[in-house]
C-alpha cells in the first residue's frame, strides 16, 4: 500500500508541474505581454484627453459657518468607482480661495457600498486626529464627505464615515457617526 501511495504522490507531482510549465507559457498573454501587445506599435503614442464629469464639491463658506457647493472636473470611471473619483477629489487639498473641511492629509482607504444605496468610506487616521474640534467644524467635515456621494450619486442615500476600517462614535466628539447619514443640506449656502 505504501508503494502505491508512492506512486500516487509522484504522478501527482508529475501533473502539477506539467501544469504550472503550461500556465507559465500562457500567462503573458493573460496578464497583457507589453511584447505582444505593443509589436509594431510605435514607442510613444500620444495620450488620448481623459474623460471626466462634472461634479459639485463642497468647502467651508467664507463666514466659516456653511458649506459652498463648487462644481469641478472629477476623472469618469464606471459604475461604483465613479464614488471613488468623488471623494479622492473631495478630500484633496483645496486651492485657493476654498478652504476644505476635510482636514489636512486625509486620504481614501477604501469606500464599499450596499444595494439599500448606502456607502462606507473608510478615511485615514488624520480624519479624526487633525481634526481641529468643535461642533460646527465637525459637522462641516462629516457633510462635506456625506454630500459629495449624496448629491452627485442618485444611487448612494446615505453614507457612513470609517476611520482605519473601523466604525466610530464620532470624529471630534460632536457628530455620531455610528449609523449612515442622509445629506444635510440646511447646512449648504
Amino acid at each position: 500500500m505504501t508503494s502505491r501511495r508512492a506512486a500516487f504522490a509522484a504522478a501527482a507531482a508529475l501533473l502539477v508541474a506539467v501544469l504550472g510549465v503550461l500556465l507559465m507559457l500562457a500567462v503573458p498573454r493573460w496578464l497583457g505581454d507589453p511584447a505582444a501587445t505593443t509589436a509594431g506599435a510605435p514607442d510613444t503614442e500620444p495620450a488620448g484627453p481623459s474623460r471626466t464629469i462634472k461634479a459639485r464639491l463642497f468647502y467651508v463658506s467664507d463666514d466659516g459657518t456653511r458649506l459652498i457647493g463648487v462644481e469641478r472636473e472629477v476623472p469618469f470611471a464606471e459604475g461604483f468607482d465613479q464614488a471613488r473619483e468623488i471623494i479622492v477629489a473631495q478630500i484633496a487639498p483645496a486651492t485657493e480661495p476654498l478652504l476644505s473641511a476635510v482636514p489636512p492629509g486625509t486620504t481614501l482607504r477604501a469606500l464599499f457600498m450596499t444595494e439599500r444605496g448606502e456607502a462606507y468610506v473608510d478615511l485615514s487616521r488624520e480624519a479624526a486626529e487633525a481634526h481641529g474640534g468643535g461642533t460646527l467644524n465637525e459637522m462641516l467635515a462629516v457633510y462635506t464627505i456625506v454630500h459629495a456621494l449624496t448629491v452627485n450619486l442618485p444611487a448612494v442615500e446615505s453614507v457612513q464615515i470609517l476611520i482605519e476600517g473601523k466604525e466610530v462614535p464620532t470624529l471630534a466628539g460632536h457628530v455620531d457617526l455610528r449609523q449612515p447619514l442622509a445629506e444635510n443640506l440646511a447646512l449648504v449656502e
